[in-house]
């Protein structure tokens, strides 16, 4: 089977690198040749994935495609598509999630709770709906890693907003965000892996650590796993969903956003779970069954970012350290080149006690620093 995966980041490493279980054969699009899964892939194709020619040529040939970004030409994948190729997900899904009106709108007309929003024009139109704040302004489309969302608490945050069609939320007393990774198969069959409780930076608005399975209540996760559920199955289609979500200080749960790929929040599955959200995605465009979703025992992630003040050839102060640590993998992204804010790679641990999970995952934060020489 020819499968293609539009980006070639960390994400499509990561999932190359699960389909050295399967016989498949793997084609990547992607702009950069020295990205980190040019290499992993029986087939590299250089060329730009918003290109409608590029990604229509690209695919053509092949049984499948997938994605490891949303920003995509969702309409040469829909020719595509027409022409028989297997997309996962399916076009619509992707296209309604890859813009967050659209995305809010879906939850909307689905009844999935989310929290109230408006769509605005430009910043000068928060003035119109001041009802709403505190409110998160986030911008319909090209938002990613962090970027793309700002926060109004208030009039005088107005001058922050965007100039851009973007929606303006209704900002949430959060008592955890969590994340699920929902799959769906061709048959319409579901498999859910336990939440993860991301634990954000507020200065960058990246996931800094997480852990796995979240400390919920039992009523919570419920409620969660119907949640998340539900919204897989509106969208109908096959494929692999990471469900972010709010649990505010009610214990009620809300929908944040949702992305129709394997996700970050997901990373710890590779061995934390017995099936990892990159062989369920494998799982479900080869049409094999779904596989099982049960942690092996209860992981943390910390995420390797690029120190303030180092920009260059990236050089990994501490590594040493961190691989002398039991039940600690390391993930280097192979980006040659750091910045601040970028992210090089992560670490996950596994632990059957929570407490020295969490003092690991500390204990890493501060041990190793992504710099430049």
């Amino acid at each position: 089977m020819k499968v293609g995966i539009l980006g070639g980041g960390q994400l499509g490493r990561m999932l190359l690198q699960a389909a050295a279980n399967y016989t498949v054969e793997t084609f990547v699009l992607e702009n950069d040749e020295q990205a980190p899964a040019a290499h992993l892939c029986n087939h590299f194709v250089k060329g730009d994935i918003k290109d409608f020619n590029t990604v229509y040529e690209f695919g053509k040939n092949l049984d499948a495609i997938t994605i490891e970004i949303e920003a995509v030409n969702v309409d040469a994948l829909e020719k595509l598509e027409q022409e028989g190729v297997k997309i996962f997900p399916g076009t619509h899904a992707i296209r309604t999630i890859k813009n967050k009106i659209t995305q809010k709108e879906f939850y909307q007309a689905n009844q999935i709770p989310s929290p109230d929003f408006v769509v605005t024009q430009s910043a000068a139109d928060i003035s119109n709906h001041t009802q709403l704040l505190p409110a998160v302004h986030k911008i319909g489309e090209g938002g990613y890693d962090g970027k793309g969302v700002q926060i109004i608490d208030s009039e005088k945050d107005i001058a922050l907003g965007f100039n851009a069609p973007s929606v303006l939320e209704k900002k949430v007393k959060i008592k955890q965000e969590i994340a699920m990774i929902v799959a769906m198969n061709s048959k319409g069959e579901t498999a859910i892996y336990p939440p993860a409780e991301m634990i954000v930076n507020p200065t960058l608005n990246l996931l800094d650590y997480q852990l796995s399975p979240a400390q919920i209540p039992e009523k919570v996760l419920w409620v969660a796993e119907a949640i998340a559920i539900k919204l897989v199955k509106a969208f109908n289609s096959a494929g692999l969903f990471a469900v972010e979500l709010f649990v505010d200080h009610n214990d009620e749960v809300w929908v944040n956003e949702t992305a129709p790929r394997v996700h970050n929040s997901g990373h710890h599955t590779i061995e934390a779970n017995h099936s990892s959200q990159y062989d369920m995605l494998w799982r479900i465009i080869l049409d094999y069954p779904l596989g099982n979703t049960n942690s092996i025992l209860p992981a943390a992630i910390v995420n390797l970012i690029g120190e303030d003040g180092y920009t260059g050839d990236a050089y990994y102060e501490g590594l040493e350290d961190v691989l002398k640590l039991d039940n600690a993998f390391v993930h280097i992204y192979g980006k040659k080149t750091t910045k601040p804010g970028r992210k090089m790679g992560h670490v996950t641990i596994i632990h059957k006690d929570y407490l020295d999970l969490t003092h690991n995952a500390n204990k890493i934060k501060h041990t190793i620093r992504v710099i430049s020489h």
